[in-house]
């Protein structure tokens, strides 16, 4: 018994050792998760600003590199672009690891260094620049000219009428410097996905996709993350008008509206000359002179009388004047000249029925 025992604890331990030595299935090659498609989507707005850097750096190099010599920046223009290209491409590469290896221990370099691409840019556009200067230009005040200012400015120009350097190539370039430089991933689109379909629908939301300006006789485009900004600064937006008139102006024209046509533009009184303090929207001028007749007619009065009258007979003569029967065109009037003339003409006829009442009395 103990034989056929021990004989069936073998086979079990057998049987068991056999099937922990089977071989488990080949799983095969461990997927990866490859997000091999990338949004290159970015802000345009921004990459106009740093595409438009370019020309004012180039010229700047080039005017810098051949003052002193009988030569013009056009002669080396071509070669040192190339060499700002080469230059700038991979210095921006670089910038985002040299700001993290310049930064101390406690504070995050990422924070100090500017995070405008277009200021990054600049930057390294100067620096360029600067590499470019010859020995008569790093040696005299040529930098500090305003000869030499006048000379980038103008090879600029010359480089913009005869298109040496387009804008939509210099944008190509801009793009590129834009994803190097923007470590925080404020200006670009940094989102990858594992097809062309997830990207696709991606595109369609993507908050740096291309929107257009919907008011009239805007042409701007935007990232569509930008559009409340662009909303409320588009020069073409129509507003209501800032000082409440029926009107609704272009936000371009509101402050030529308000200062010239604008019926609720602020004005002094007419009278402001001669001691009315008051100032009014001018569309409610006739309504203000004709509340404020009795003290323009006392002003008036005192322009007219100066120190023969006193201040009690002026109140006299002003209630009489209110209660005349010429009233209406005394509160028409809506200036010192108008109000004079009514009112001498008035106290003409008041002075000549006196003396014809004093006749046949």
């Amino acid at each position: 018994m103990m034989e056929k025992e021990e004989e069936v604890d073998g086979n079990q331990r057998a049987g068991q050792e056999g099937t922990m030595d089977l071989p488990l299935p080949d799983p095969g090659p461990v997927k990866e998760d490859v997000l091999s498609f990338s949004c290159d989507q970015c802000d345009k707005e921004t990459v106009h600003k740093i595409a438009q850097l370019l020309n004012p750096g180039l010229a700047g190099a080039c005017v810098d590199n051949t003052t002193g010599l009988f030569r013009g920046p056009a002669t080396v223009a071509v070669l040192i672009r190339k060499e700002m290209v080469d230059y700038i491409t991979p210095r921006s590469e670089t910038f985002v690891a040299e700001t993290m290896a310049q930064g101390d221990g406690n504070a995050d370099p990422a924070e100090e260094a500017s995070d405008d691409p277009a200021d990054i840019v600049s930057d390294i556009v100067d620096e360029f620049a600067r590499s470019k200067r010859n020995f008569f230009s790093r040696v005299s005040a040529w930098i500090l000219s305003d000869s030499r200012e006048d000379k980038i400015d103008d090879f600029v120009q010359e480089m913009e009428t005869n298109a040496f350097w387009p804008m939509d190539r210099r944008e190509v370039i801009a793009e590129t410097l834009l994803r190097n430089v923007d470590f925080k991933n404020a200006y670009h689109c940094s989102m990858k996905f594992e097809s062309e379909q997830q990207l696709a629908e991606h595109r369609d939301s993507c908050g740096f996709r291309i929107a257009e300006c919907t008011n009239d006789g805007c042409r701007v485009k935007f990232s569509a993350a930008h559009r409340e900004k662009h909303d409320a600064e588009c020069p073409f937006k129509i507003l209501p008008c800032e000082q409440k008139c029926p009107e609704s102006i272009m936000r371009r024209e509101m402050d030529r509206h308000c200062i010239t046509v604008c019926p609720m533009k602020l004005m002094n009184c007419p009278f402001y000359q001669i001691g009315c303090q008051s100032a009014f929207p001018q569309c409610t001028l006739e309504k203000h002179c004709e509340e404020f007749l009795h003290s323009h007619l006392l002003y008036v009065l005192q322009v007219i009388h100066k120190q023969e009258v006193s201040e009690e007979e002026m109140e006299q003569r002003a209630q009489l004047l209110e209660k005349s029967e010429c009233q209406k065109e005394l509160s028409e009037a809506l200036d010192v000249r108008s109000l004079t003339m009514a009112v001498k003409e008035q106290e003409a006829k008041m002075k000549k029925l006196e003396r014809d009442l004093s006749i046949a009395s």
